[in-house]
């Protein structure tokens, strides 16, 4: 019922400063799970894996990723815990996104979204 366009709507209107930080999460995530399916929850775009959710929102600040288990985070809490805002939220500044590998996002992504 709209979750796909609704989504898109909401990716076209990130800020041009963020989007290709949101571009390259959102690419990373389906990279490692080609079937997440794409969808708009909690007004944001959430990737869903059967029951596993990974919700990754635009916001002043850069890109927020939600939804990941603090067990089910491939370590990255632990690598960079500068970026960690409260429970289960990685809180990515464009400046800081240079400093975490593509790979420490996919790690996240498999840790979060698989089974």
């Amino acid at each position: 019922m709209g979750g796909m366009d609704a989504a898109q709507e909401y990716v076209d209107a990130i800020a041009p400063e963020h989007r290709p930080l949101f571009d390259r999460v959102s690419g990373l995530i389906m990279e490692v799970c080609p079937e997440a399916i794409p969808t708009l929850s909690y007004g944001m775009p959430t990737y869903r894996v059967g029951k596993r959710r990974l919700h990754v929102g635009a916001w002043q600040h850069g890109i927020s990723i939600y939804g990941w288990g603090r067990d089910r985070d491939g370590g990255f809490s632990s690598r960079h815990p500068s970026l960690v805002s409260g429970r289960g939220t990685i809180r990515l500044r464009s400046q800081d996104a240079a400093e975490v590998t593509d790979d420490e996002l996919r790690d996240l992504v498999r840790a979060a979204l698989e089974a």
